[in-house]
C-alpha cells in the first residue's frame, strides 16, 4: 500500500512538494526540537488520488488510525476519551502557501459527551463551551457547506441579549446556549444532527480538506498568483493547544521583520484568550506582539529566541504561528513570510549585509512584479485632506476608489472600469474576487496578521485594517465616523503606508522609486529601500546577458526610457507617425491618381519622418534604433466603410456631390478586406506601394546623416514587417541598400526583419540569409500561432478558458512556451546555424513580462524590447534570469 501519512517527525522542509509547506516546516521545526504539538501530514498525493476519483484512497484513514495512536501516545491524552479527550485541528497545506484560501477546522473530537471532561480537564467551563461552539460552526460551514452568515447571526444575537461586545465577553451560559442554537442551525442546513462520532468527524474534515482546493475561492487565488491547478494539498493533523484558556493564554502570529517596510524588530499581533481563528479572522483587533513581554515575559523571551533559530535557520522573515496555552508557547507554523514589494528588497539587501545570502540569492527573493508595485504613485501628502479615521498600516500603496460593501459588487463594479475600495468588518476567503478587483482593501477589524492584510500584502493590495473608529455597516451599505456618513458609491483614498482613510481623491505623485529610475537618486545612505533598489538593480544590470531595449516611437519616448535605463530601442512603430494632422498626407497618398500624385505625396511625408527620426537619434544617441517600416493595413488610415457610405449615400439623397467622400469611399472599397489582420500590411503593402518603403528609408538615411554631421552617432537599424518568404525580404533589401548607398556620411545600416509569421519562424534558416537580425513580434506570432485576433477574444472567450483552467494566464500576457515559444525557439537555433552572427531579439509586449523575459534568457537571444516604463523590470527580470538558470545558447553581439 501507497504511504500517504507521515508523522511531523518523518518530514522536513525539503519535503515540501509531497508534504505541503506547512506539513514540512512543521516537520522541519519537529526536528529542530521546539515545541510543536504532534501530529501527522496526509501527502499532497492523497489528495490527488481523491481529486481524480472523487473518493479517499483506499487504506487512508487505516494509516491515519496508525498514526493518530502515535499522536494519543505523545499527548497522554485519547482521542475521543470523555473524560480527558484528544482533540486535534485539521489544516489544509498545499506546496504554496494560500492565506485563508482553503480550510481549517479546530477542536475535533469534542462531543456532547466529551465537553464535561474537557471543563474539568482544563477547570474552565467557558472555554470548554467555547471551543464546542467553534467546532460546530466551523464544521458545518466547511464539512457542510452551512452558510457562515446563518451562525453569525446566532452569535450575534447572543452578544446583544447578553449586552457584550465580543465573543471573550460570552459567559458559560450564554456559551451553553449558543451551542444549543448552533446545533439547530446545523439540522435545519443538513437535515441531519452533528456527528457525535470523534473518528467521523475526523475522517469528514480531512476528506472537507482535499475538497477546498477546488473551491472557486481558492481556483480564483491560484489563477491570481500563477498557481498550477494540480498539485493538491495536504492536510496537517495536530493534537490541539488551547489560547482560550484565560488571561494567561493566548494567541500571535509574529514576523521575524517587520512584513511592511522590511525592518529588523520583534513584529506581530497578540490576542489573550483567544484561539488562532481569531486573530486571522480579524474578529477582534489584536494587541501589538510587544505588549507579550509585559503581559508573559517567559513565554515572550522564550519566542524572540526561536524567531531568532528560524531566521537563521531558513534565511530568510520567518511568519510564526503560535498559541500560549496556560503559559506554556507552542509552535504551531512557521513559513517564509509574505512582504510588500518595499520590505523584499529591504530584506533581501539586509540579508547580503549580515553575510546571510549572496547577491545573487539576494536577486533570486525579489521580483519585477515587486518592483513594478514600487513604482505606482504615491498620494501627496500636502494635497491630503485630514484623515477621516487611522487603521493599521497593513499593505503600502496609495489607492483611491469609489467605496463598495459587497465583494460580489466591488469585482461587477471594477469590470465596468470603476476604480473601487472594498470596504469590510474583516474580510474572509469569499472576499477574494472583490479583493483581486479592488484597488484597496479597508477594514474596521482586524491587524497586520489579519486575512485581509495577509491576502493584500501578498496580492500587492494597498490595505488599512483595523480602523476601529470606522462603523461599518454592510448591509446598510455604509459607515459613520464622528458623525460623518460615507455610502457606498462615495469616493474614500486609503494609505497603506500610513493607515489613514480620506474623504474623496488625494491627488498623487510619483513614488520615490519612480523617482529614482528618472535620475533623481538621494545621496547614499538617505533612504534605505532605495539604496536596496539600486544595489540589486546594480547587480543584476552586472550580470544579465540580455541588452534591454525599449518600443518607443518618438524622441520624448526614446529620452525617457533611456533614463528608466533602456539600452537601444528595440521597435519604432512608425505607422504612430502617420496619424493626427498627418493622416491628410496617408489619405492622399492611398488616394493618388499615377506616379506622380504618388510622388508628391511621398515629397510631402519625407521630411516629417526625417524629422521624427532626427529626434529618435538625438535621444539615443549611440545606441541602436531599430526602425520598423509601415506594418499596419492601410485601412487603419482611412475612414470606416459604414461611415463613409451612409456619407456617400446621404449626398446623393440630396441631389448633393459626395466630392471627395465618393473617392474616399472608391479607394476603401478597394482595399476593404475581411481580415485585415491577414491581408494587406507589413511587406506586403511595401511591395504593393510603390516608393511607401523607399521614402521611409530615405527617412532613416537622411537623419542618421544629419546626426552624424553633428558630431552624434546614430545607429539606424531597418526592420522589415511580417515577412514570411525570402523573396519578399530580398526585394525590400535590395531597394532599401541602393538608398542607403547613395547617402554620404552614413555608417552601414543592418536590415533585418520581424518573424511574426509562423511560416517565417520556420523558415528562419532560409529567411536568416537576407537578414542581419531577427525581432520576434510576439503578439502577432501568438495571434497567429494560436489562430485568433486578439481584440475579438479577449473580451469574448478568453475570461472562460481561464476560468475552465484550458490557459493559465492569457498566451497574449505571458508567452506560450510550448507552443509560440517552440516557434522562437526553433528560429532561433535554425537562423543562427545559418547565420552565426544573427543578433535576435523580441519585440512584443512579452518582452516586459517576467516570465516571458525568463524564457528569452534560456533560448538564448541578445535582446528585449519593451514600453519605457517596463525597462527597469525587464533589467531587474533580465538579472534574475541569470542566478535562476544555466545559459543554454548565446552570442557574441551583446
Amino acid at each position: 500500500m501507497r504511504k500517504y501519512v507521515f508523522d511531523f517527525i518523518e518530514g522536513g522542509a525539503d519535503l515540501t512538494d509531497l508534504l505541503g509547506g506547512k506539513g514540512a516546516n512543521l516537520a522541519e521545526m519537529t526536528r529542530l526540537g521546539l515545541p510543536v504539538p504532534p501530529g501527522f501530514t496526509i501527502s499532497t498525493e492523497a489528495c490527488r488520488a481523491y481529486l481524480s476519483t472523487g473518493a479517499v484512497p483506499a487504506g487512508l484513514f487505516d494509516q491515519v488510525n496508525v498514526h493518530l495512536r502515535l499522536v494519543e501516545d505523545r499527548f497522554g491524552k485519547v482521542f475521543g476519551d470523555p473524560r480527558d479527550p484528544l482533540l486535534l485541528s485539521v489544516r489544509s497545506g498545499g506546496r504554496f502557501s494560500m492565506p485563508g484560501m482553503m480550510d481549517t477546522i479546530l477542536d475535533i473530537g469534542l462531543t456532547d459527551a466529551s465537553v464535561p471532561g474537557l471543563a474539568a480537564r482544563c477547570g474552565d467551563p467557558r472555554m470548554a463551551w467555547d471551543s464546542y461552539r467553534r467546532l460546530i460552526g466551523m464544521f458545518g460551514r466547511t464539512v457542510c457547506g452551512v452558510p457562515a452568515e446563518a451562525f453569525e447571526r446566532e452569535l450575534a444575537a447572543h452578544r446583544s441579549h447578553a449586552g457584550v461586545a465580543t465573543d471573550a465577553e460570552l459567559s458559560e451560559a450564554d456559551l451553553r446556549h449558543l451551542v444549543q442554537a448552533y446545533k439547530k442551525v446545523f439540522h435545519e442546513q443538513t437535515g441531519r444532527e452533528f456527528p457525535q462520532a470523534p473518528h467521523e468527524q475526523l475522517y469528514q474534515a480531512v476528506e472537507a480538506v482535499f475538497a477546498s482546493w477546488n473551491t472557486e475561492r481558492a481556483v480564483l487565488y491560484r489563477r491570481q498568483e500563477r498557481i498550477p491547478q494540480d498539485l493538491g494539498t495536504a492536510v496537517n493533523v495536530m493534537a490541539m493547544v488551547f489560547g482560550n484558556l484565560g488571561p494567561d493564554s493566548g494567541t500571535g502570529v509574529a514576523f521575524t521583520r517587520d512584513p511592511a517596510t522590511g525592518a529588523r524588530g520583534v513584529y506581530g499581533d497578540y490576542l489573550a484568550n483567544a484561539q488562532g481563528e481569531d486573530v486571522v479572522a480579524g474578529i477582534r483587533t489584536p494587541v501589538p506582539l510587544e505588549d507579550l513581554a509585559r503581559i508573559d515575559p517567559r513565554s515572550f523571551h522564550e519566542l524572540v529566541s526561536i524567531m531568532e533559530r528560524l531566521e537563521h535557520h531558513y534565511r530568510d522573515l520567518c511568519d510564526i504561528e503560535f498559541t500560549i496555552e496556560r503559559g506554556k508557547l507552542w509552535m504551531l507554523q512557521t513559513r517564509v513570510g509574505k512582504r510588500t514589494p518595499a520590505a523584499a528588497f529591504t530584506i533581501a539587501a539586509q540579508l547580503v549585509d549580515e553575510g546571510v545570502i549572496d547577491l545573487d540569492e539576494a536577486l533570486r527573493r525579489v521580483t519585477g512584479a515587486q518592483l513594478a508595485q514600487l513604482m505606482f504613485p504615491r498620494f501627496d501628502r500636502t494635497a491630503a485632506p485630514e484623515p477621516l479615521a487611522v487603521g493599521v498600516p497593513a499593505s503600502p500603496g496609495a489607492a483611491s476608489g469609489r467605496v463598495v460593501f459587497d465583494a460580489s459588487r466591488a469585482a461587477s463594479r471594477a469590470e465596468a472600469g470603476e476604480r473601487v475600495i472594498l470596504a469590510r468588518r474583516e474580510t474572509n476567503p469569499d472576499d477574494l474576487p472583490g479583493m483581486i478587483a479592488a484597488q484597496g482593501i479597508l477594514t474596521s477589524r482586524g491587524g497586520k496578521t489579519s486575512h485581509a492584510a495577509v491576502v493584500a500584502r501578498g496580492m500587492g493590495r494597498t490595505c488599512v485594517c483595523g480602523a476601529e473608529t470606522l462603523d461599518v455597516d454592510t448591509d446598510a451599505g455604509r459607515f459613520t465616523v464622528a458623525g460623518t456618513v460615507v455610502s457606498e458609491g462615495d469616493v474614500v483614498s486609503i494609505d497603506g503606508a500610513t493607515g489613514e482613510v480620506f474623504l474623496g481623491e488625494v491627488p498623487v505623485h510619483a513614488s520615490p522609486v519612480a523617482r529614482y529610475f528618472g535620475g533623481e537618486a538621494p545621496a547614499a545612505g538617505t533612504d534605505l529601500l532605495l539604496d536596496s533598489v539600486h544595489r540589486l538593480m546594480t547587480h543584476a544590470d552586472r550580470v544579465r546577458r540580455l541588452w534591454v531595449y525599449a518600443n518607443a516611437d518618438t524622441g520624448a519616448d526614446a529620452a525617457r526610457a533611456r533614463r528608466l535605463g533602456a539600452e537601444g530601442v528595440g521597435l519604432c512603430r512608425t505607422e504612430h507617425m502617420f496619424l493626427g494632422e498627418r493622416r491628410a498626407l496617408v489619405e492622399r497618398l492611398i488616394l493618388a491618381d499615377g506616379d506622380e500624385e504618388r510622388a508628391a505625396a511621398l515629397a510631402a511625408l519625407l521630411p516629417l519622418q526625417r524629422a521624427d527620426f532626427v529626434k529618435l537619434f538625438e535621444a539615443m544617441d549611440g545606441l541602436p534604433v531599430t526602425v520598423r517600416l509601415l506594418d499596419p493595413p492601410l485601412h487603419e488610415f482611412l475612414p470606416p466603410l459604414a461611415e463613409l457610405t451612409a456619407r456617400v449615400a446621404r449626398a446623393e439623397a440630396l441631389g448633393q456631390d459626395p466630392g471627395r467622400d465618393g473617392a474616399l469611399l472608391a479607394a476603401v472599397r478597394r482595399m476593404h478586406e475581411q481580415n485585415p489582420m491577414l491581408g494587406l500590411r507589413g511587406v506586403r503593402l511595401g511591395l504593393v506601394v510603390p516608393g511607401l518603403f523607399a521614402m521611409q528609408v530615405r527617412a532613416v538615411a537622411q537623419a542618421a546623416a544629419d546626426c552624424a554631421a553633428r558630431g552624434l552617432s546614430p545607429r539606424p537599424e531597418i526592420m522589415v514587417p511580417l515577412v514570411a518568404a525570402v523573396p519578399e525580404l530580398a526585394a525590400v533589401r535590395a531597394e532599401a541598400e541602393r538608398i542607403l548607398a547613395e547617402t554620404d556620411g552614413l555608417r552601414r545600416v543592418p536590415i533585418g526583419t520581424m518573424i511574426e509569421v509562423p511560416r517565417a519562424a520556420l523558415t528562419a534558416g532560409e529567411i536568416a540569409g537576407a537578414a542581419e537580425f531577427f525581432s520576434f513580434g510576439t503578439n502577432d506570432l501568438t495571434q497567429l500561432g494560436w489562430g485568433f485576433s486578439r481584440d475579438d477574444v479577449e473580451g469574448s472567450f478568453f475570461p472562460h478558458y481561464l476560468a475552465m483552467g484550458i490557459f493559465g494566464v492569457s498566451p497574449f500576457e505571458s508567452i506560450d512556451a510550448s507552443g509560440v515559444g517552440r516557434l522562437v525557439r526553433i528560429a532561433t537555433d535554425e537562423g543562427r546555424a545559418a547565420r552565426p552572427d544573427l543578433k535576435i531579439g523580441v519585440c512584443g509586449e512579452h518582452g516586459g513580462d517576467p516570465d516571458s523575459i525568463h524564457f528569452f534568457h534560456t533560448v538564448g537571444l541578445d535582446y528585449v524590447s519593451c514600453s519605457p516604463y517596463r525597462v527597469p523590470i525587464a533589467r531587474l527580470e533580465a538579472g534574475r534570469a541569470v542566478v535562476a538558470a544555466p545559459v543554454t545558447a548565446s552570442s557574441d553581439s551583446r
